[in-house]
């Protein structure tokens, strides 16, 4: 049966949101505008007992993402700008599972919001099959998508934080002076991923507007009396 056309709007619109989800997580997974943040060289300004606007002289900065970003060192010579790579460069410096995690569960989003796309134009121009391409399968992949955007903002703030990430970035491959970190805010790059949970979760509305059930919830009624015409037999 062809759906209707307020369906077709619906799911329509829907596969342009998790189209715009797929495209957002793949341009902010490879941009180094997750966390923005000021450095102080710790032992520089301890030197010179530094306070107030004098440590302004010792402080850098630093911005990064999942693969790479850039630090500014000031330690009162001036400013030494560098940029680096997690792979290979930082192995060693941070926490390596929960960073490859990060990353992963960014593929996922990436890969499961493309997949959404595909199936709500599918189920809006085509006939699908009461399975994993029609409702269930609508449900399924919106749902996999949102859970892995938390995931990813989760996982990344903790890694930040619990971790300490900025002060090893910061500290990486450095045998004369000690730095800590000054202060750090999360950049566009991961609210834009909050961004991401919201659409998500507004697929799964524009799905119940468009008519569909909640998976299993039109089963129950069905179930007794196709478990009593087994019994008879």
């Amino acid at each position: 049966m062809k759906p209707s056309r307020q369906k077709q709007l619906l799911y329509s619109v829907s596969g342009l949101v998790g189209l715009c989800c797929a495209l957002t997580a793949a341009v902010c997974a490879g941009l180094p505008l997750w966390i923005s943040g000021a450095v102080l060289c710790r032992t520089g300004a301890e030197l010179v007992n530094a306070t107030g606007p004098e440590l302004d002289k010792f402080l850098g900065e630093l911005s990064y993402g999942l693969f790479q970003g850039q630090r500014v060192k000031q330690c009162g010579l001036g400013g030494r700008p560098s940029r680096f790579f997690f792979f290979p460069d930082l192995q060693s410096a941070i926490p390596v599972g929960l960073h490859v995690t990060v990353v992963f569960f960014c593929g996922v989003v990436i890969l499961f919001s493309a997949v959404a796309t595909g199936f709500f134009f599918f189920n809006a121009f085509g006939r699908p099959y009461e399975t994993l391409q029609g409702p269930l399968g609508l449900y399924l992949w919106t749902s996999i998508s949102c859970v892995s955007s938390c995931l990813v903002m989760v996982l990344f703030a903790s890694e930040v934080k619990l971790h300490h990430l900025s002060r090893r970035i910061a500290n990486f491959n450095e045998e004369n002076f000690v730095f800590q970190t000054h202060s750090e805010r999360y950049g566009r790059c991961y609210w834009l991923f909050l961004l991401v949970v919201l659409l998500h979760a507004l697929n799964v509305l524009l799905i119940r507007l468009a008519g569909t059930h909640f998976p299993f919830q039109g089963g129950k009624g069905a179930e007794p009396s196709g478990g009593a015409a087994d019994l008879m037999y």
